[in-house]
């Protein structure tokens, strides 16, 4: 049987908020539970968990194992890691196993799953529809954006810098 065919159309905007250029923010059952404000990011090689899931989820430090390799952060630190621990993640009636790498760092998202996740479930996703379409049971599922939750993920970032930096302006002489 050949796999459906993956795309996009205009009619999948439909619903969201155009035009604009928000990240694509999305609710996932991880480790049992209904989790907001996870990033899908194909421009990432590794899931990452954030302190509030970890916290949420009621891990455990004996819980992890070691990961050694470093990440650098967008601003380009090196980010404490804590470890890894691999969780189940529910989309639809799909289950598969996800390596998370649990960091000590501020985020305005709880998680972040990325090409190893996108790949797994045969995917693709689209910022401009605000969608990741897969396939499942011979037919095209999706999972639908929450773009509300993606402009206040991206407040909260904006509101956390720090303010001693100058911006970017004031750097340019603007």
């Amino acid at each position: 049987m050949a796999l459906p065919i993956l795309g996009f159309s205009d009619e999948d905007k439909v619903g969201t908020i155009q035009s604009h250029d928000d990240a694509l923010v999305v609710t996932l059952r991880i480790g049992g539970y209904d989790v907001k404000r996870v990033l899908v990011d194909q421009g990432s090689a590794v899931e990452v968990m954030y302190p509030y899931l970890y916290k949420g989820l009621k891990l455990r430090l004996e819980d992890l194992i070691a990961y050694d390799s470093p990440l650098v952060s967008f601003e380009g630190k090196t980010v404490t890691l804590k470890g890894q621990i691999r969780l189940l993640i529910q989309t639809g009636s799909d289950i598969m196993e996800v390596d998370f790498i649990v960091v000590d760092a501020y985020s305005p998202y709880t998680a972040i799953v990325a090409r190893p996740w996108l790949y797994a479930l045969g995917s693709v996703s689209s910022t401009l529809h605000q969608k990741v379409k897969y396939p499942s049971e011979g037919q095209v599922k999706e999972v639908i954006r929450d773009q509300a939750m993606a402009r206040q993920c991206m407040v909260s970032a904006i509101s956390r810098r720090p303010s001693t930096e100058p911006s970017t302006s004031a750097k340019n002489g603007l």
